[in-house]
């Protein structure tokens, strides 16, 4: 059996190494409170552009061009599945209901264009509309 002596002297040895290679550098003063705020402020800044230049430049680059930017329209689209919808879109006088999943595009019917069965999208005022008569509602209840 080994001494116990024998046992703790390489923990020993391992302490005083480390003991005699402790950094002796003088301490480096932490920056001011004003400094960390101007430096945490700036890089707060910088992020919040690059999110704007890329949203401008993802738009830029999606619009169509040409004759084309104007030849077609979306008029209504709904999700009928996790990556399907149904999508009507104006092309002249003519409305297009078209399937769309992932990698195909199916034309389902064609009509004529239809003026009167355009729903105009919702407003702020319709949805505080909305909320007014729901929260009457919840309340009345």
């Amino acid at each position: 059996m080994i001494p116990f002596t024998q046992r703790l002297a390489p923990a020993v040895f391992l302490l005083a190494s480390t003991v005699s290679h402790a950094d002796t550098s003088p301490p480096v003063a932490a920056p001011g409170m004003g400094e960390s705020l101007a430096q945490l402020l700036f890089g707060f800044a910088i992020v919040i552009a690059l999110i704007f230049a890329s949203l401008w430049l993802l738009k830029r680059l999606s619009a169509p061009r040409g004759q084309a930017a104007g030849l077609l329209k979306v008029i209504a689209a709904t999700a009928v599945g996790p990556r399907e919808r149904v999508v009507v879109v104006e092309m002249g006088d003519n409305w297009l209901v078209l399937g769309v999943a992932p990698g195909r595009v199916t034309p389902l019917h064609q009509l004529p264009r239809v003026a009167s069965a355009i729903v105009p999208p919702a407003t702020e005022g319709d949805f505080a509309s909305w909320l007014k008569k729901t929260l009457e509602r919840r309340n009345a209840s």
